[in-house]
């Protein structure tokens, strides 16, 4: 392996880097929610039907995940990481751009492209500068921005949509990216694999076609402007070229994902889990802003402003978690806080606008920390036995599947939302109140019928270090 030599300037410059880097892609998965309305108005388009703009930039990073891996390993970690922020920042300006709603889609992929590289490269890069040593610390580190993105996302969004507009949620990543991509090309330390291993395209490409080919089917299933008959198809083709991956991947000597990892069973478990949980729960972020602000009547800034104590709340929930999983084992904790979770979710089912504000804010902070506390069990139960050999790989999996779960997340949130708005349409404005009630009902029970995959774990199943749920970021 080659790596330029690292000062202490250098890992420290490496690190800020990385985490910028990561700060700015989890702050685009969540700054466009509470902005989605604006943008709606803006390009003549019901927001009801704005999920393509989310489903774009999570789909993209999902598909592109397995191939950042390889990429640092042949081109070094420092080109792929410059042009990640390249093509993040050109993204972002021609986002801010956009005339029409499928341009700022095709604009959204070119962004997510970038965004697929950021975190995962960044997190190579410090796997291979620092020592051994200093890497808990470092990824300490880097993590905090994973928490601190989601925090202030739907604020910065919504604030920006009111005050500004919705361009600037796009254009505040133009100065940040120059000057991280400057940064980069001169201190970023480099590192590549002398021999990189053969990059498996052929099951590479079955995978992302068929990733991305079951999502737009059910997107376009939803009613978002696809007929009915190709989006069957396009399903279809989907399951088939991931179906033909895993046979492929049994016969191939060195596949993107081995199958091997799935006979570790709380890798298993823990994914499995992990994705359907993820579609219920990964839905919230999308339909709370909606939420607030077509049927409450909440201003952006105010729809942001009350996303606060979600986040908040759940960076609280994170200091028991160590604890609570230590005391009661992986699936005590799953089985039940999934449970809750749904429960949590169906019960926005009951909110409405002449509550006390105080109760939204209320309902808001314990799911925000009921669900904080489910995505740390979940991240950690994934990788706790994994071995030096499979590491690599099945956190690279990991990764995909939580971008990809945030795409059927949204895209199983628009789908059910666009039905019930359809069916409870009728010209009254309490309508898409009702739609919405409906869809929080749906959601939270995806999420709950997911306790019965947590419920296969075994009861002894606790973290074998401490630090195993010390860094998280969901």
């Amino acid at each position: 392996m080659a790596a330029t030599p690292t000062s202490e300037r250098s890992l420290k410059l490496t690190l800020w880097l990385v985490a910028i880097g990561f700060f700015m892609q989890t702050l685009d998965t969540t700054v466009v929610n509470t902005a989605l309305p604006a943008m709606a108005a803006s390009l003549g388009e019901s927001p009801l039907r704005m999920q393509s703009v989310v489903i774009a930039y999570t789909l993209t990073m999902a598909v592109l995940i397995p191939a950042s891996g390889w990429m640092a390993d042949r081109f070094g970690t420092r080109i792929v990481f410059f042009s990640a922020i390249v093509l993040f920042t050109a993204g972002s300006a021609l986002c801010a751009s956009a005339q029409s709603l499928n341009q700022l889609v095709a604009w959204r992929v070119l962004q997510g492209a970038g965004g697929a590289m950021l975190l995962p490269v960044g997190r190579l890069a410090i796997l291979r500068t620092f020592p051994r040593e200093r890497l808990l610390p470092a990824m300490s580190f880097v993590a905090i921005p994973g928490l601190v993105g989601p925090l202030v996302g739907p604020t910065v969004g919504g604030w920006l949509s009111e005050w500004a507009s919705w361009h600037w949620v796009f254009l505040i990543n133009i100065p940040v990216g120059i000057v991280g991509g400057i940064a980069t090309w001169l201190h970023l330390a480099d590192s590549r694999e002398d021999h990189p291993h053969r990059f498996d395209l052929g099951g590479y490409l079955m995978l992302a076609f068929g990733m991305a080919a079951i999502s737009l089917a059910l997107d376009g299933l939803s009613g978002s402007g696809m007929r009915h008959a190709p989006a069957f198809v396009l399903l279809i083709f989907g399951i088939v070229a991931v179906v033909a991956y895993w046979l492929h991947a049994h016969r191939k000597p060195d596949p993107i994902f081995p199958p091997d990892l799935f006979a570790i069973h709380t890798f298993t478990v823990g994914m499995l889990g992990s994705l359907f949980a993820r579609i219920g729960a990964g839905a919230m972020p999308f339909l709370l802003p909606l939420l607030l602000q077509v049927s409450l009547g909440y201003s952006p800034s105010h729809a942001g402003m009350m996303m606060l104590p979600v986040a908040a709340a759940g960076m609280l929930s994170k200091r028991i978690a160590t604890p609570l999983i230590t005391r009661l084992g992986y699936r005590s904790v799953l089985v039940w806080n999934t449970l809750l979770v749904g429960s949590l979710m169906a019960v926005f089912a009951l909110i409405g606008p002449t509550q006390p504000i105080g109760v939204h804010l209320l309902l808001l902070a314990v799911f925000g920390a009921v669900n904080s506390l489910q995505f740390t069990a979940m991240n950690t139960l994934c990788i706790k036995d994994l071995q030096p050999h499979n590491a690599s790989s099945g956190n690279s999996l990991f990764s995909m599947i939580q971008m990809l779960s945030m795409s059927l997340a949204v895209t199983t949130a628009g789908a059910v939302l666009s039905a019930f708005t359809r069916a409870t349409d009728h010209g009254n404005p309490g309508d898409t109140l009702a739609a919405f009630h409906a869809t929080f009902l749906c959601v939270g029970l995806i999420t709950a019928a997911s306790a019965w995959i947590f419920w296969q774990l075994s009861p002894d199943v606790t973290p074998t270090k401490r630090k195993e749920v010390e860094i998280d970021v969901a």
